[in-house]
């Protein structure tokens, strides 16, 4: 049988980058040779590949060995063929066949029909194929059975290649990702301490030149010193960003704790004045989880809740339940709001929905993008319900790890 050199060698390359030959085998593809098989009545089903010199079998049933010589492959003639099927009713009579050694051979055949494998470019990379060691024709029904079932093979080839590519494209995207968080660690780490020093030396240069300064140098030094501790705050919430993952994948942060008690470390961390009012659930009840992940969320959420809040006296409720599967949290305050255009937008990194806190500042956009990860990552939801210059409450969940 001739074939066209350079239609075979696009073939093969279709074949290769397909990248299943040798594969291990796959409960899909076996239950597909077991049905064909059934439905023909026939001992031998296979699903072959038809490489350079040889033909590879997916999956077989009735046959012991993995592959054949390509030269003697049926297969290799159904694949050059026109037909939706070759159909071979009795190979001792039909001059292609009757002198091939696999019809005088161990597995002799006799009867054969398969069906082309064609991807979508046409290319024929090998068939579902049913044998026989007798005589015989396949009925309308069963012809059909086979041709349907042959499309599902072919769909599972296309599943593998999506998944092949969806994997590769995963894999370069945790390497890049590797990189950047790598990237992001020395850079913010190496800045950390010169802004440091920068601080420093305003304070010192107001303290020494404070005499010789006007109140436009004294402003300058002011604003650079503000400017510092904003990129400073910057800097700290791009490397908790990027260690988010590590945080919440640690298990020895998992520990009990009750609820009141994280509250209130969170409070004193955050140095909360007179000017604000803030309501503890009713209950201190114990729960078990990532306890520096969950401390990290509530630090930001309690934070912002401060920070963009124009009433005379700040008041924020925080509230929890705990479900069958989840904890929930509630954080609400009677702050500035958020625009009801930019709810959807304020979990995205970088995406602001406030021109300035309490204080005059601009926030950076990564708090909130920090929060929805590392949630995500501890298994829960988060969403926002606000009103414009009412307040905002925010409402997450944490999947339970363990039961108490």
């Amino acid at each position: 049988m001739k074939t066209d050199p350079k239609t075979e060698s696009q073939r093969l390359a279709a074949l290769r980058s397909l990248d299943i030959l040798d594969t291990l085998p796959e409960q899909e593809y076996d239950q597909i040779t077991k049905l064909v098989a059934s439905i023909c009545d026939t001992p031998v089903a296979l699903i072959s590949l038809l490489d350079e010199d040889r033909q590879w079998f997916k999956s077989k049933v009735g046959i012991d060995h993995c592959e054949t010589e390509k030269k003697y492959s049926f297969c290799n003639f159904a694949i050059h063929s026109d037909d939706d099927i070759m159909e071979v009713s009795d190979a001792r009579e039909d001059e292609r066949f009757k002198n091939n050694p696999l019809v005088e051979g161990d597995d002799q055949v006799i009867f054969y029909a398969g069906v082309p494998l064609r991807d979508k470019d046409g290319y024929a990379l090998g068939t579902l194929c049913v044998i026989d060691h007798q005589p015989r024709t396949l009925s309308k029904k069963q012809k059909e059975g086979l041709f349907f079932l042959a499309n599902q093979v072919i769909k599972l080839f296309e599943l593998h290649s999506i998944n092949r590519g969806l994997n590769k494209t995963q894999k370069q995207l945790k390497e890049k990702n590797a990189q950047l968080r790598n990237f992001a660690g020395v850079v913010s780490h190496d800045m950390k301490m010169p802004l440091a020093n920068m601080i420093v030396t305003i304070d010192v240069l107001k303290a020494k030149y404070k005499d010789k300064l006007d109140e436009a140098g004294l402003d300058y030094l002011n604003n650079l010193k503000k400017s510092s501790f904003q990129l400073s705050d910057y800097i700290s919430n791009i490397l908790t960003h990027y260690e988010s993952d590590s945080i919440t994948s640690n298990e020895d942060s998992l520990e009990k704790f009750d609820v009141h008690s994280l509250v209130e470390d969170i409070v004193e961390m955050l140095d909360i004045g007179d000017d604000c009012d803030i309501r503890f659930p009713e209950e201190s009840i114990d729960i078990y989880t990532n306890r520096v992940a969950l401390e990290q969320i509530l630090l930001n959420l309690i934070g912002n809740s401060l920070k963009y809040n124009d009433k005379p006296k700040i008041e924020i409720d925080i509230d929890f339940k705990k479900e069958p599967n989840f904890y929930r949290f509630y954080v609400k305050d009677n702050g500035i709001g958020i625009p009801e255009d930019k709810q959807k937008e304020i979990f995205n990194l970088f995406s602001t929905a406030a021109e300035n806190d309490r204080k005059g500042n601009k926030g950076n956009g990564i708090g909130l993008s920090t929060v929805k990860k590392m949630i995500h990552n501890l298994g829960g939801k988060i969403s926002v319900n606000s009103v414009e210059g009412k307040g905002t409450t925010f409402e997450f969940t944490v999947e339970r790890t363990k039961k108490l």
